[in-house]
């Protein structure tokens, strides 16, 4: 039987509005309407604070008609209206070209929810032809006790503002989820009536009434706690019911023989094995030596030894004759992680086990071999890029598929490599980025988790400074002398931009960062490097005499191209070679610039975040990155990461001009704070909630959040996934618990299923 709440929205509201939703929110369903909660809450005797409001913003604001005047146009025939409102203590401008009509709804005195788009006439801001809704006064005009409690309530009632569009209001949502639960009948609910009474939760329908239409505010706090922990546990319902299913496939065992390839690899060891490796390494055997498939996340700080755990997993399988399949997220990384394996396994074992790399970029007749290496079964390790998933690419027996950096990869990709096993292969992904326990739980409940927190022994903690040149500008020369002292150690060093050129960004900024202009001359003095202008070639100068503009107001990013120019041009690096590195260079130069960057043939490398994963250079002992508030939390760790990988002291600069107090300077100095990249995951998370964490790609489809915070609702989380442990342990198929069925298989349709089926 359907839910009321799988009725299509086009039946339910009719096919012009229903097709507003859809197209402008992604709306289809009466339950996606009704899950769209509003944002916030505004009372009709609160005004919004209109100096707060800035240009290019699209608003919903709730103020009064203070003065409506029409005037007639010079250059052309009609007329303009005019309707200045205000919050009591600012004013804003509402224009409306040919409509003088409105004039008898827009009065003085009257108040309503107002929304558009805020725009700038010479001086003044302003909305043009903006939607509103007025409200309704409730005067009756009876001097009475009686009268003043109704014009208090209605002052006093929540007025729901939704998440709309230019083509569908706030108000106009309002509506047409009035219109639904005018109709709705009695929804059964999928949180068993024993925890509601437990926790003190409303019914699913009264909390999807009060939600929408609350008459006091305590009314949709309410709804809202109830509907949060019906999020968490429906989610987690439906992540640990795929968790069991997963357990019910099956897999070849892969247990290692007595003094196999994975015994005479730890015995040749030169160092021993930290806590961590050794109880993840036990997991890890646990797991695929078992029938089912193993699914397991192992997260470890950069330089924790994952690579390493993920090799002896290898071994294991390829004592059964199995092979494994390497997927790197580059062809940079894919090429150091075929060398680093090679490195370690020593010659010996390197020629048994012949690991072997497939990229787009091979010449045709080396990757021919390569595939052929793969499809009998010869080459034991397959390390590779996006070129493994394709077709041509065919494996005697894989048993093992490890995925390093599994964001950088999408849900079919992944699977695409697993479909290549005869039988289910056992999984094993890799993430450097350090994941918060409730995002693991909510994103990844259907994998088992492991955590590698523990260096190896001889890391050299890194020393990590911000430059703040928004209030200490000339701090800018230390940072490049700081670089040639390093050099002079013999050492080597990065220099990070987010930008390749002036037109061309290829980071991946973090929110509200501004985008590098697309011609014109670009000056350097916004990254604190010697200025370049493009018109007159590079300057010759000193960095000294270079930083003299270093805190000026110019918006460019830093950028490869000019920051490269400007830092061959500084004395300070005379007779250093310096070059620079990007993704849009071609694969075969990346990995030779690499390769010769490793050789120590190479001082300093200027370049993007290609650099950001993976790269191991043990001699490189210094990173600058310019313009670092305009990288993530996580981001600017991974980039750390790169030096200290030896015995040599890491340094890492983090040059910034984002001012004090703010949450880009805040971002900055939280990492140079701590080299805890379980303490700095957690902090970023709190700064930015969920954002791209549990986005479209990571939670899949209709399972995004909604009223869930994982940085707040950990506690909820845990409690929520318990319950749900136990309902399913009682009753596994759910058919005591037909709401909680169905509401899983509306929060995983088949979409979302195949994603959490995938990952």
């Amino acid at each position: 039987m359907d839910s009321p709440l799988d009725a299509k929205l086009s039946t339910a509201l009719g096919g012009r509005t229903a097709a507003a939703l859809e197209k402008g929110l992604g709306l289809a369903t009466v339950g996606d309407l009704l899950t769209h909660y509003p944002r916030r809450y505004a009372l009709r005797g609160e005004l919004t604070a209109l100096a707060q409001l800035s240009v290019d913003e699209n608003v919903t604001i709730v103020a009064e008609v203070l003065v409506v005047q029409e005037r007639t146009m010079r250059a052309r025939k009609g007329s303009i209206f005019e309707v200045t409102i205000s919050d009591g203590s600012d004013i804003l401008s509402l224009t409306f070209f040919n409509q003088a009509w409105r004039k008898a709804e827009l009065k003085p005195g009257v108040r309503g929810i107002f929304a558009g788009k805020v725009g700038d006439y010479r001086g003044t801001i302003q909305l043009a032809h903006p939607d509103y809704e007025l409200f309704e006064t409730d005067d009756t005009g009876e001097d009475s006790e009686a009268g003043a409690e109704r014009a208090r309530k209605w002052a006093e009632q929540p007025v729901p503002i939704y998440a709309a569009t230019a083509a569908v209001a706030s108000w106009q949502l309002a509506k047409a989820v009035g219109v639904l639960l005018d109709t709705l009948p009695l929804l059964d609910d999928p949180v068993p009536g024993a925890v509601r009474g437990d926790r003190g939760l409303m019914s699913y329908s009264r909390a999807l009434a009060l939600i929408h239409r609350p008459e006091k505010d305590i009314e949709w706090r309410a709804a809202q706690k109830s509907l949060r922990f019906q999020e968490a546990f429906v989610l987690q319902a439906a992540l640990l019911e795929q968790r069991a299913l997963l357990k019910l496939q099956s897999s070849t065992p892969r247990v290692p023989k007595p003094g196999g390839l994975l015994e005479r690899f730890d015995a040749q060891l030169p160092f021993v094995l930290t806590g961590d490796q050794t109880t993840v390494g036990a997991e890890i055997a646990g797991d695929i030596a078992a029938s089912a498939p193993m699914n397991r996340l192992v997260q470890g700080e950069v330089g924790s030894g994952k690579t390493l755990v993920a090799l002896r997993a290898m071994l294991a399988v390829a004592d059964t004759g199995g092979q494994s399949a390497l997927l790197a997220p580059t062809e940079v990384l894919g090429g150091q992680h075929l060398r680093s394996i090679v490195k370690t396994l020593g010659p010996d074992l390197a020629a048994e086990l012949r690991p072997t790399l497939i990229t787009g970029q091979l010449p045709v007749a080396d990757r021919r071999k390569a595939t052929l290496a793969a499809v009998s079964g010869q080459a034991q390790i397959v390390v590779g890029t996006h070129a493994l998933l394709s077709e041509s690419v065919a494996f005697y027996d894989l048993g093992l598929v490890v995925v390093d950096e599994q964001h950088r990869f999408g849900v079919e990709q992944r699977e695409a490599l697993r479909r290549k096993g005869t039988v289910p292969p056992h999984v094993l992904v890799l993430t450097a980025t350090p994941i918060p326990r409730t995002v693991a739980m909510t994103v990844f409940g259907d994998l088992d988790v492991s955590t590698i927190a523990e260096l190896p022994s001889g890391r050299v903690p890194i020393q990590s400074f911000v430059v703040p040149l928004a209030d200490k500008p000339g701090w800018v020369n230390r940072v490049w002398e700081r670089l040639a002292e390093e050099l002079a150690q013999g050492r080597q060093g990065f220099v990070v931009c987010p930008a390749i050129d002036s037109t061309l960004i290829e980071s991946p900024l973090v929110e509200g960062a501004v985008r590098a202009p697309k011609s014109g001359p670009v000056r350097t003095q916004r990254a604190g490097v010697p200025a370049r202008d493009d018109r007159n070639g590079p300057d010759t100068e000193s960095a000294a005499a270079g930083s003299a503009a270093a805190g000026s107001a110019a918006a460019e990013l830093a950028n490869v191209t000019d920051t490269l120019a400007a830092v061959r041009a500084n004395p300070l690096f005379a007779g250093r070679r310096i070059e620079p590195l990007h993704g849009r260079l071609a694969s075969e130069d990346k990995d030779a610039l690499m390769r010769a960057f490793a050789a120590g043939e190479i001082d300093v490398l200027v370049a993007t975040t290609v650099i950001e994963v993976g790269v191991d250079v043990p001699n490189a002992s210094t990173m600058v990155i310019l313009d670092a508030d305009r990288f993530g939390v996580s981001q600017l760790h991974q980039l750390r990461g790169r030096v200290g990988r030896g015995g040599v002291p890491g340094l890492c600069l983090m040059v910034t001009h984002a001012e004090v107090e703010t949450l880009a300077r805040e971002r900055v100095e939280i990492v140079a704070s701590t080299l805890d990249g379980f303490e700095l995951a957690q902090k970023d998370l709190e700064l930015r909630q969920e954002g791209d964490v549990l986005g479209s790609t990571q939670s899949g489809g209709r399972s995004s959040l909604r009223l869930l915070r994982v940085a707040k609702d950990g506690v909820l989380i845990t409690e929520a996934r318990a319950i749900a442990q136990g309902v399913l342990a009682d009753d596994p198929s759910l058919g005591s618990h037909p709401a909680l069925r169905m509401a899983l298989e509306r929060r995983l349709d088949e979409a979302s299923r195949d994603f959490l089926a995938k990952n």
